[in-house]
């Protein structure tokens, strides 16, 4: 007699994956697709939008620097304390334009104030309305010429040119007093470096 072989037991059958409905293809690939889309899209925009901002943002600084002239705005802390111009409170119609070379370097600052902010700015430096001398315009051609202040203007004006010994700067100011409550006031404060 022969042995018969154990019989092997048939493997069960895979259950079969039904077949999707194409609509479902549809949704898994969109959702793929937009997987995709917001993990390289997403990185790669912010790339490109900061490139465009770093490039505007030279532009503006080379178009600042490049430019003649006065700039609306204060002029930073740290060129108010160097150039020695503390320009009071309360003051509107500020502009500043700054210049370096290797012989002297100046800050043209303009603002208009109050009679008070007048004397703050003028006993900050050392001085009193006393020290302003009547029709002296104590800014130069030369930075008149820069700046496009004329000063001929209605009055009265008022000037006065403040030396200090190197390292600190020199002070030309000029007051505009055609409206005592609101002086103009026009400052050029030079170091030599």
């Amino acid at each position: 007699m022969t042995a018969s072989l154990p019989r092997q037991a048939a493997p069960p059958d895979e259950p079969r994956r039904p077949s999707e409905h194409p609509r479902h293809k549809a949704r898994r690939r969109a959702l793929t697709l937009l997987i995709i889309v917001l993990l390289i899209g997403v990185p790669a925009g912010y790339l490109v939008i900061s490139a465009n901002q770093s490039r505007n943002s030279g532009k503006d600084k080379e178009q600042k620097y490049s430019a003649t002239g006065l700039t609306a705005g204060w002029p930073s802390r740290v060129q108010r304390r160097l150039y020695q111009v503390p320009v009071p409170h309360p003051a509107d119609e500020i502009a500043y334009y700054e210049t370096n070379n290797w012989k002297t370097s100046r800050l043209y600052v303009q603002f208009r104030t109050s009679g008070a902010g007048l004397d703050s700015f003028l006993e900050s430096m050392g001085l009193s309305r006393d020290d302003l001398k009547k029709d002296d315009i104590a800014i130069g051609a030369r930075d008149r010429k820069i700046t496009g202040w004329s000063f001929t203007g209605p009055g009265p004006w008022w000037g006065l040119a403040h030396t200090q010994k190197n390292p600190a700067p020199t002070q030309d100011v000029v007051v505009n007093l055609a409206d005592p409550n609101f002086p103009m006031v026009y400052v050029v404060s030079r170091t030599v470096p």
